[in-house]
């Protein structure tokens, strides 16, 4: 998810040049987001166990699923763009051997005959910056601008009707988070939910169907609990009208990121802030970023105790919520 919605500025920047159609290939855990971008004319949806966890091998179906987007779209061009931690060459390999005649990314592997187009990290744009920037940096270099009045931030396109029972005014805590070792402890999230209502302030706490345990615990008699409420769509409306979201380093925190929210970052050490924080939005950071386990990708924390994340008190969660509230405007 997170993933997808940085590509959007990209997108935006190809979509703006006149006559062009855009076409989105996402895997399957980036459909939902996908399908929220502006700029999209169609989705096509092919999941690679390179880049995420699926249950299929790489096999001839996986090469004819490749030739049949490619047949049905008829590129001229293809753009990939992977994160900082990815290859774009095995996608290339089968857009290649399907028939694309242009394809473009970058790579810090040798890929002549793969990539027409082909930029390193480090020596054509810089390592470590935010992803939405290295996304622009790599359709600017193939030749797409933003329009005049893009601001490059994230975007997505939402119903106008908001979910109905909401507060006038809440604030929305996530905590859920896909890998263990970007988790903020549940009793921790507790607690910030009972010190936020206790301060006066609504709590809403979110998140997916498999996550209900998770919020109900979170939620406890002080939050309203809406796990498993909403789907992607819903979810980022519940955001849109927080006055501040609490989240881990997670796909929510793009989405909330997305929607123009202030952001309390509960960011663990294993990746790099500079990024993948939330982009474009006033964020307060918390977390050890000098912690034993900082920049391992490791899913499960490698160090006992997981004291990049458990060493941020409830109450510093609450303290850095406040400072964004004292961020809105007089009404």
């Amino acid at each position: 998810m997170g993933d997808v919605l940085m590509s959007g500025p990209a997108v935006r920047a190809v979509a703006a040049r006149e006559d062009t159609e855009v076409w989105y290939l996402a895997g399957p855990r980036g459909r939902s987001a996908a399908a929220l971008l502006p700029g999209i004319d169609e989705l096509r949806v092919v999941g690679v166990p390179w880049i995420t966890a699926v249950d299929r091998p790489v096999d001839a179906a996986l090469v004819a699923e490749v030739d049949a987007v490619v047949a049905e779209c008829r590129p001229d061009e293809a753009i990939i763009l992977t994160a900082a931690h990815q290859s774009p060459l095995p996608i290339a390999l089968l857009l290649r051997l399907a028939g694309v005649p242009r394809i473009l990314g970058a790579s810090v592997e040798a890929s002549a005959g793969l990539l027409d187009g082909r930029w390193i990290p480090g020596e054509t744009f810089p390592e470590d910056i935010p992803e939405p920037e290295r996304n622009l940096a790599i359709v600017r270099l193939a030749g797409y601008e933003l329009p005049e009045g893009d601001d490059g931030r994230l975007h997505v396109t939402l119903p106008e009707e908001p979910p109905a029972g909401l507060p006038e005014r809440y604030i929305a805590v996530h905590p859920g988070a896909q890998y263990p070792a970007r988790e903020y402890p549940a009793h921790h999230f507790a607690e910030v939910v009972r010190l936020l209502a206790e301060a006066g302030h609504a709590v809403v706490v979110t998140g997916g169907a498999h996550e209900r345990a998770l919020t109900a615990e979170v939620a406890g008699d002080a939050g309203i609990d809406l796990g498993g409420a909403h789907d992607l769509t819903g979810t980022a409306q519940v955001l849109a009208g927080a006055s501040v979201v609490v989240v881990g380093n997670t796909g929510p925190a793009h989405l909330a990121a997305a929607v123009g929210r202030p952001i309390v970052s509960l960011f663990s050490a294993v990746v790099p802030p500079e990024r993948w924080a939330p982009y474009g939005v006033p964020v307060e950071l918390l977390g050890d970023r000098t912690a034993a386990c900082r920049g391992s990708r490791a899913t499960l924390c490698p160090v006992a105790g997981h004291p990049c994340l458990t060493s941020v008190a409830p109450a510093s969660v609450v303290a850095a919520t406040e400072r964004l509230l004292a961020l809105e405007p007089a009404a």
